[in-house]
């Protein structure tokens, strides 16, 4: 006699348990990132996951909705050679700055011609006739708007590690690299030519809505930050303006969270559960009878 057909089923779903359906009805999967994100904070306070992968994972997040203006160094800030120029005038800067790579301008900043990788430079001085041009690499050019986790990607697929920033008007507005893009994730990438410049700890960007906008290293000291921005923040329990923050909210802030504080807005661009790192500074507008 012919056998029986089996009906086997491959795809079916494993029959769940009642515990296991009665706990889903409790206990349901989150519906949203802010949802997923309230329980990888009660993870980590119940010591599931450490502080770090809880700060990569927000990094992540984080990454999809930052775009190339928000972290990119500002024109005004970049380091740049000058090939209208003589190699021996520019070439002191190279070897303060250390950097590994260049923008190669002719004339003016607006004028990026290429990306000279600073170990093409060792060519000058073994051989004879050096033409600098010939050592640029083709610079890359994107929009203030792209999205961080879409130039990561271009970045990957690419090979590249830097990238020229442009305004709506074709202007350079700055630069980005992929280790400015990767420190949004995994917090600072410190190399043996980082130093923590004083000088670098506010920087002006690009206005925002309301008026004038600062990237903010949140260990600047209290002094040095109302002098920059021409504020009079105080906080006798605190140096330094990440403390200020977090002594205003009584709690560590989360990324991307905002806050005004003395006619000043704050947003948090990169902190983990144990720190503010860095933060975005805009001034409001004040009210007319203030102005008076």
């Amino acid at each position: 006699m012919p056998e029986h057909p089996t009906d086997v089923r491959t795809d079916a779903k494993p029959h769940r348990s009642l515990f296991e359906r009665l706990t889903a009805m409790i206990s349901p999967e989150p519906e949203n990132r802010a949802e997923l994100l309230e329980v990888l904070h009660d993870a980590h306070e119940r010591s599931l996951i450490d502080a770090d992968a809880l700060s990569m994972i927000e990094g992540v997040f984080q990454v999809s909705d930052l775009s190339a203006r928000d972290i990119m160094v500002p024109r005004s800030q970049m380091d740049v050679i000058d090939i209208s120029k003589p190699i021996e005038e520019w070439m002191p800067s190279v070897l303060s700055t250390a950097h590994s790579r260049f923008p190669a301008i002719e004339g003016e900043r607006d004028k990026v011609v290429g990306i000279l990788l600073a170990k093409d430079l060792l060519r000058y001085y073994a051989e004879e006739s050096f033409e600098v041009r010939d050592m640029l690499r083709p610079a890359i050019f994107i929009p203030e708007s792209k999205r961080l986790n879409v130039l990561l990607r271009d970045f990957r697929a690419n090979h590249n590690h830097m990238a020229i920033v442009v305004d709506e008007y074709s202007g350079v507005a700055g630069l980005i690299t992929i280790e400015d893009v990767l420190e949004q994730i995994v917090g600072d990438i410190e190399d043996e030519y980082d130093f923590d410049e004083v000088e670098d700890n506010v920087l002006s960007i690009k206005e925002g809505q309301f008026g004038p906008r600062w990237r903010v290293k949140a260990l600047t000291e209290l002094e040095q930050f109302n002098q920059e921005i021409g504020a009079a923040l105080v906080d006798d329990d605190v140096d330094t303006i990440g403390g200020l923050v977090a002594n205003h909210l009584g709690r560590m802030p989360h990324k991307g969270e905002l806050f005004d504080v003395d006619g000043l807005r704050f947003e948090v661009l990169r902190a983990d559960a144990r720190q503010i790192h860095v933060l975005l500074v805009e001034r409001l507008p004040q009210p007319e009878d203030e102005r008076d």
